[in-house]
């Protein structure tokens, strides 16, 4: 970070958009070292799935290639459906070959000859491009050696099918719903074989690592959060955008950056996030560490800025109303959770509902925090817990 006269600056960082190399050369090195090599690369790194889950990157391929089975499948995940996040589809415009690069190195070492990108429905105006680089790269692919392939796979503008096992389902020709895990995909995945779901910023990263090597990764960020992230910023912002950023900044220092001067909360993730007063700015990281405590918050790359001609009422009540619409309905616990949440905010913002009621309506997220089947359900409890145990007065007057 740099320090200017008047406030602290964040670094901001130029590694996924920064289009000066030689794909087909980096692909090549890469190509000339053993797969253990480059596993040991990717697990040294530090990097984490930048979908939001965090789950090691370098563990899940390696898992994946201690399979026995032949047939394998690398999935690109680009069913970018959490509101306020839009920084996967700027990747795949502007540097489709280092998620594509990533995607082959992933299925050399885990012994995979086929891929897929899953794009998200409302993406469909990508397609001609990336069929042109698909082109491209497959020229290459077949210069250097490696039989891979990757196809587009076309979703449906389905949320859930964000969710890794429910956009398998999907690709199956099944309705996008969750599969019940264990097994996982690394080992029951695309057509019941051995499959890596990575998210597309997640595999722009792996390029960069290929590139630059482990160390230069692993010296951004802090101990538990490793590397830079790249956030869509958006909401009361005189600077929205897509900004590449170490991980491990406080919220103060992102407010500082791009807030308003009139900052009075950040909703961390999306929807399924946490939104974060301004009262607990400077105590609130981004990243890993103690993850969901409240201390340490990870995210998929949505940043949304709340100035204080905000209401959260109506913040909450578009995230319930988002919900309740995409909820696949398939488990009890989210299908009718996300539906009384809703009621129940109306009907105390009315005042047919004491302001007790929220206390109940609180219990019910942690009860769908534990039973339900998948994260949609599960993440529900974030916002509304964050909003309403921070925001109460803003949901009765």
């Amino acid at each position: 970070m740099t320090t200017t006269a008047t406030k602290k600056q964040l670094h901001r960082i130029d590694l996924i958009f920064n289009n000066d190399d030689d794909c087909k050369e980096i692909l090549r090195n890469a190509l000339s070292r053993s797969d253990q090599e480059i596993v040991n690369e990717m697990v040294n790194s530090g990097l984490k799935g930048r979908g939001g889950a965090g789950f090691p990157t370098g563990l899940k391929w390696k898992l994946t290639a201690e399979s026995k089975e032949k047939e394998k499948y690398v999935i690109c995940n680009a069913d970018e459906g959490e509101p306020g996040t839009f920084k996967d589809r700027e990747i795949l415009t502007r540097v489709p070959h280092k998620v594509l690069s990533g995607m082959a190195m992933c299925a050399k070492i885990i012994g995979a000859q086929k891929g897929y990108i899953y794009l998200r429905g409302e993406y469909k105006f990508l397609v001609p491009d990336l069929k042109k680089e698909l082109r491209k790269f497959h020229d290459i692919l077949d210069e250097l050696g490696l039989d891979f392939r990757v196809e587009i796979f076309l979703g449906s503008g389905a949320y859930i099918c964000g969710e890794e096992s429910a956009l398998i389902e999907s690709m199956e020709g099944k309705r996008g719903e969750p599969r019940n895990k264990p097994p996982f995909p690394s080992v029951n995945g695309f057509k019941g074989k051995p499959t890596v779901v990575n998210n597309v910023e997640t595999l722009a990263h792996s390029y960069t690592i290929l590139k630059f090597g482990a160390k230069k990764f692993r010296d951004l960020g802090v101990k538990d959060s490793r590397g830079s992230k790249v956030f869509s910023v958006s909401g009361d912002t005189p600077i929205p955008g897509i900004y590449e950023l170490e991980l491990g900044m406080t919220v103060q220092d992102f407010v500082d950056d791009f807030g308003d001067g009139d900052c009075k909360a950040v909703q961390v993730g999306g929807a399924s996030g946490f939104l974060v007063p301004r009262k607990r700015f400077a105590k609130t990281t981004i990243g890993y560490e103690g993850k969901l405590t409240g201390i340490s918050l990870p995210t998929g790359g949505s940043m949304m800025i709340f100035n204080s001609s905000r209401s959260m009422y109506n913040v909450l009540n578009n995230y319930l109303e988002f919900f309740e619409e995409e909820s696949c309905g398939q488990c009890t616990p989210c299908r009718v959770g996300c539906q009384q949440l809703l009621k129940g905010i109306k009907a105390v913002k009315r005042g047919e509902k004491p302001t007790s009621y929220l206390d109940q309506l609180l219990k019910l997220t942690e009860t769908m925090k534990l039973t339900a089947k998948c994260g949609l359900g599960q993440s529900v409890a974030n916002s509304f817990s964050s909003i309403v145990e921070n925001f109460r007065e803003e949901m009765i007057y």
